[in-house]
């Protein structure tokens, strides 16, 4: 930032937030019209330092950097007839922000009507022609070559799914070991389990080229609740065999838990408390592990396709050009296959998923 917008933001008076996810929100009016109006706010987001995590015609949203380099607040703008609403978010545990969602919009509001003040009717009549030729891609260069594909491979689903069930088996079993042993934490072991699992899936979907989400998404809660399943037979297979116990069924030997039920220090919660702290293990398992495969499956969609030949297939979609135009203008270049040309397909989705988990809060 400016000095000068250090020292306003000195200035501003806070309002402080308290809540689950603090946030603090403001409207003001612009002159502006819609279509310089998002440009505008992506400079003003550049002179605070802030990153641009989406835009649309009538809106943005960027993310703010604290001390340690992990985000801290999310900050979105919108457009509707002259009147600006901006809000800001916590992106922290915190239930207080002290103020501080208050200070950036209060500062966004300040940067952005000097950024508007800097720019006349012809900066804004220049800048209203580079939005229009930046949105329809005008001055996209098409290339006289493209990188050729890599060597395919067919998709070979079993490769992902058998992988995924023999790794839920382990995960199982470890789970169990450790459960047995009483060194089990709960909350923290659901977390490594989930990371595991998107790790595994991660080479998994790299080894098979398979790259079918709702199938994934199936394997994934498979895989967990086999997770967990698999943990409570390990757990009754090693007591067994550890212990001179009356040899007994598996499902008298969970009947037998829930007559226990779960002990916290010295509260014991019943049967009652420990279905919930399955129906917790699952949950928590899935909310962290579904994000893992999105993030790695958008990662693999992006990066087995050269962003070359993304952007050449996307400047023809910009230009209403239909799928099998788009096709056939791949086949051109070299990109005759259509599994190929399925793949770059999947890489223009994989960008706007990623935009997504950009502007997860």
């Amino acid at each position: 930032m400016t000095e000068e917008l250090k020292k306003y933001e000195s200035t501003i008076k806070k309002k402080h937030s308290f809540n689950w996810t603090p946030k603090f929100e403001e409207e003001f009016r612009t002159e502006l019209n819609k279509k310089v109006f998002v440009p505008i706010v992506i400079k003003t987001f550049e002179k605070l330092g802030w990153d641009l995590v989406f835009q649309d015609e009538t809106s943005a949203e960027a993310k703010r950097k604290g001390d340690w380099k992990s985000w801290t607040e999310k900050i979105s703008v919108a457009y509707e007839y002259g009147k600006v609403k901006v809000k800001s978010v916590s992106l922290g545990n915190e239930m207080w922000d002290n103020g501080r969602n208050s200070k950036r919009v209060r500062l966004f509001k300040y940067a952005f009507q000097q950024t508007e003040k800097e720019l006349d009717k012809e900066a804004l009549a220049e800048l209203e022609k580079e939005v229009e030729r930046t949105n329809n891609w005008d001055d996209y260069e098409i290339p006289e070559s493209l990188p050729k594909p890599k060597e395919r491979k067919e998709p070979k689903a079993w490769i992902t799914i058998l992988g995924g069930l023999v790794t839920a088996l382990l995960l199982g079993y470890v789970v169990a070991f450790l459960s047995i042993k009483g060194i089990y934490i709960i909350g923290l072991f659901e977390v490594g389990v989930a990371l595991a699992i998107g790790f595994t899936l991660k080479y998994l979907i790299k080894v098979s080229n398979y790259t079918n989400y709702d199938i994934l998404n199936y394997l994934l809660i498979g895989m967990i609740v086999l997770v967990y399943v698999s943990n409570q037979y390990f757990q009754y297979q090693i007591i067994l065999s550890e212990n001179n116990y009356e040899p007994i069924g598996f499902f008298e030997f969970i009947k037998l838990r829930l007559e226990a039920g779960l002990t916290i220090k010295s509260l014991n919660t019943g049967w009652i408390g420990l279905v919930i702290s399955w129906i917790f293990q699952l949950g928590i398992t899935y909310s962290i592990g579904i994000l893992q495969l999105v993030s790695k499956l958008t990662s693999y969609q992006l990066e087995r396709v050269p962003m070359e030949v993304v952007d050449f297939a996307f400047y023809h979609f910009v230009k209403e050009k239909t799928e099998n135009q788009v096709r056939s203008e791949l086949s051109k270049m070299g990109w005759t296959e259509e599994q190929d040309q399925n793949e770059v397909f999947e890489s223009i989705g994989a960008l706007q998923g990623a935009t997504e988990l950009n502007r997860m809060e």
